[in-house]
């Protein structure tokens, strides 16, 4: 339906109670969901584009070992090297992938979602620490953020599956 501009020139609600910024927030979802989703899947069975398929974690490979193993020269690399390739690191690495994935491409617990996908991009964040290429600012942070804007914005009942009404009445699963 049509959009109305109200008098600070704001488009406002159409006649579907969704705001035009409602639908580029589910495709923020969707996209960055499909990042985690990508990176399960492709670490799971090695589809050759970031993990060979001699790597992956359905041939024995770790998911963690070779991010974890080349943070050795960072500051926090001491750290993050030791846990590289630890089983229970390589199956909450992998269950927070699918699990954010998942949610964030559903649009169900989106809150959650951003919130455990926030954590786990800092932490990969602070294993590069310094930065290379940038002496604060990396793609992790910006995700993060949008993941921060995501949950704010109740962005799992746009093209997805928010509005479901067990989720419309427990409102920490939306």
């Amino acid at each position: 339906m049509a959009t109305t501009v109200n008098t600070s020139g704001r488009q406002t609600a159409t006649a579907t109670g969704k705001h035009p910024v409602d639908y580029v927030w589910a495709i923020a979802r969707i996209s960055i969901g499909w990042i985690f989703l990508w990176a399960f899947l492709d670490k799971t069975f090695g589809w050759g584009f970031a993990t060979p398929a001699n790597r992956a974690w359905v041939a024995g490979g770790s998911p963690t070992t070779g991010f974890l193993k080349g943070t050795g020269e960072n500051a926090l690399g001491g750290f993050f090297g030791s846990l590289a390739g630890q089983a229970w690191v390589d199956w909450l690495f992998m269950a927070g992938l699918l699990g954010i994935g998942l949610a964030l491409v559903l649009g169900i617990g989106t809150r959650i979602a951003a919130g455990a996908g926030t954590l786990m991009l800092v932490l990969m964040w602070a294993a590069e620490l310094p930065l290379a290429n940038n002496p604060f600012l990396d793609e992790h942070l910006i995700y993060s953020i949008v993941l921060i804007g995501l949950a704010l914005a109740g962005a799992g009942t746009t093209f997805g599956l928010g509005n479901l009404p067990i989720l419309q009445r427990t409102p920490w699963l939306k």
